[in-house]
């Protein structure tokens, strides 16, 4: 079967009409195949896109880790940036991309990475595409290198406390003060002695080692810092992928709400956006994660030369807080998940909030969101889309509403 490419699914695979989905092909792109169900499988190119280049990544065939190798990073950059565009046009929103921020090679400072004890050792990395099977990564154009370099002790502890038939999962997180590890998978482990497990963080440099629930031993608090602000987050807490994807965000936010000097962060997690303005604004900042507020709060106390920053913890999905609520406020952050925060944006539109700086990993629920804020007489003034995930399909952005 021959086919032609006409764009790229919101996964990053080529779609052509039917839809038929093709892996790591590109529009324009005449391919041929099998066609097995929706999917074209044994693909071939034919005739390939002139944005197709080489993959700078040996491992791309078998790795599951990125799906845009084979496209120019200047394709990839104007898909992301259209994927955005269309996404508020479908909503009757036209609006200008003010700037795409794409995070370099190697500066991925979080990760999920799975091990598996195998005959003559470990491999520890990430699944290979639609896969179970765990592939080894190195060399990897997205990890730090500092998360690189302990693959060897991750593989160590594979084999020294993994079980044989199952598997273990590694959060990793690189910090200003070291590498946070906190490993899934070992339920059997924590009826026995723990004290290697602290051996071995010791012995690796690791600053924090935690096992499920369990820290099992803190060398040094894993901390990063937001403005002047230092938090040390729980173990596996969502922070952003990369350092230079959080400045983007961050100066953004900044931009957007330059002037307020009353500020209340919604979906707040450990105040990754906010913190930065505490110098000039007082912060109320609101998540359902109390473990994050708490981080939050610790560092606040432990930081001079700030404005007020009170936190409160509040589900904002069962309990969005009420228009009537935020008139003490001149501004507001909202970060929501990737199903967007429809409840609580609708109290947004109703209040009389001057700007608002909406950060979002999911185009089509920022889409919805926004045109609900311009129901509410809210004006999009500009989007700046931040690529933390090169190589993928994942996209996020921050945009500033005004109101009218």
């Amino acid at each position: 079967m021959e086919i032609t490419i006409g764009r790229l699914g919101h996964l990053g695979d080529g779609l052509a009409a039917g839809p038929v989905f093709v892996d790591r092909a590109l529009p324009g792109e005449v391919v041929s195949g099998d066609l097995v169900g929706d999917r074209l499988e044994n693909v071939r190119i034919i005739q390939p896109s002139q944005h197709r280049i080489a993959a700078s990544c040996d491992a791309f065939k078998r790795c599951g880790g990125c799906s845009l190798h084979h496209a120019h990073p200047n394709f990839v950059e104007n898909w992301k940036q259209a994927v955005v565009v269309r996404a508020l046009a479908a909503q009757g929103i036209t609006v200008k991309i003010q700037a795409i921020h794409t995070s370099p090679e190697n500066s991925r400072r979080r990760a999920k990475l799975s091990g598996r004890r195998t005959k003559k050792g470990a491999t520890v990395g990430f699944f290979g595409k639609a896969s179970n099977i765990i592939q080894a990564i190195e060399p990897c154009k997205v990890l730090a290198p500092e998360i690189l370099a302990i693959i060897p002790a991750l593989e160590q502890f594979t084999v020294q406390f993994g079980s044989r038939k199952g598997q273990l999962s590694f959060w990793v997180l690189l910090t200003d003060t070291g590498i946070d590890v906190s490993v899934q998978g070992m339920d059997h482990q924590l009826e026995k002695d723990l004290g290697p497990l602290a051996q071995w963080a010791g012995s690796n440099g690791i600053a924090r080692l935690s096992v499920g629930d369990e820290i099992i031993c803190q060398h040094q608090a894993p901390q990063l810092t937001f403005g002047k602000v230092k938090v040390s987050t729980p173990p596996r807490a969502f922070t952003q992928a990369t350092l230079q994807g959080e400045k983007a965000l961050q100066n953004a936010v900044g931009l957007a709400l330059s002037g307020a000097d009353m500020v209340i962060d919604l979906f707040s997690g450990a105040g990754t956006l906010s913190l930065p303005l505490a110098g000039v604004a007082a912060l109320h900042c609101m998540e359902n994660d109390k473990g994050l507020l708490d981080a939050l709060a610790h560092g606040v106390r432990h930081t001079q030369g700030i404005k007020s920053v009170v936190t409160s913890a509040r589900d904002l999905y069962r309990n969005p807080v009420d228009h009537t609520d935020l008139t003490k406020f001149n501004a507001a952050i909202v970060d929501p998940p990737r199903a967007g925060a429809e409840q609580q944006v609708q109290q947004l539109a109703q209040s009389n909030l001057c700007d608002i700086a909406m950060v979002s990993c999911n185009p089509v629920s920022f889409a919805r969101d926004a045109n609900i804020l311009r129901t509410g007489g809210y004006v999009l003034k500009w989007v700046e889309v931040v690529d933390q995930f090169r190589w993928s399909p994942h996209i996020e952005m921050a945009a500033h509403f005004q109101k009218l």
